[in-house]
């Protein structure tokens, strides 16, 4: 059993450490906020959905979402489209007034935000159902268990650890001048991502 929680650790930080749109917009987030809490509701939608397409992958629903190339192209073409939105908003965005309470995004957003990229971001789904769901086929019972629940685990605390940091650069930039460059590197990321996609999209057709 510790064998396959040590396995679940390894497996799902090394599939969390990636600078994805996930993770960049958890790290904004928490940089952005005049206070912590601020950004706990990122950080808890972000959690919360990745512990639902952990569960998802554990109980066999990869077999459905890997088997169906339809289900594949709707994923990835709706995914597309929010990663688009997401770079261009993260683009506008101007973290020299983030000491004015309106400049940070407000709890509602955050959330259908965090949702949009956790559970409509192609790569996150893919890796979360395709290699963690293949993986735990390994394992039955109480090994299975502890695989599922290191990997969820991981989660969490790369979630609250991101925002952390992102905070802790936030209040050193206290101008904005690096949070304006990362959030504008983070927009090109995220639309290189976007385009990425697409061009798999199009091989699909």
């Amino acid at each position: 059993m510790i064998a396959a929680f040590l396995h679940g650790i390894v497996l799902a930080f090394g599939l969390i450490l990636p600078l994805g749109t996930q993770n960049v917009f958890v790290f904004n987030q928490g940089a952005s906020q005049p206070k912590f809490r601020g950004a706990v509701p990122v950080i808890l939608t972000a959690s919360l959905c990745d512990t639902l397409l952990i569960l998802l992958a554990v109980v066999g629903v990869s077999v459905v979402v890997l088997t169906v190339p339809a289900l594949q192209t709707a994923i990835f073409s709706i995914g597309i489209l929010f990663l688009l939105y997401m770079g261009w908003s993260i683009w506008k965005s101007d973290p020299a007034n983030l000491s004015e309470p309106e400049a940070a995004m407000p709890t509602n957003k955050q959330i259908v935000f965090a949702m949009s990229v956790s559970l409509l971001n192609p790569h996150a789904i893919l890796d979360t159902i395709g290699v963690i769901g293949t993986s735990s086929l390994s394992y039955t019972g109480s090994e299975k268990v502890a695989f599922t629940t290191a990997c969820i685990t991981v989660s969490w605390l790369w979630f609250f650890g991101l925002a952390l940091l992102g905070k802790a650069i936030g209040q050193f930039d206290s101008e904005g001048r690096l949070l304006k460059i990362i959030n504008r590197v983070s927009a090109v990321i995220i639309w290189g991502v976007a385009v990425h996609l697409a061009i798999q999209v199009i091989k699909r057709l």
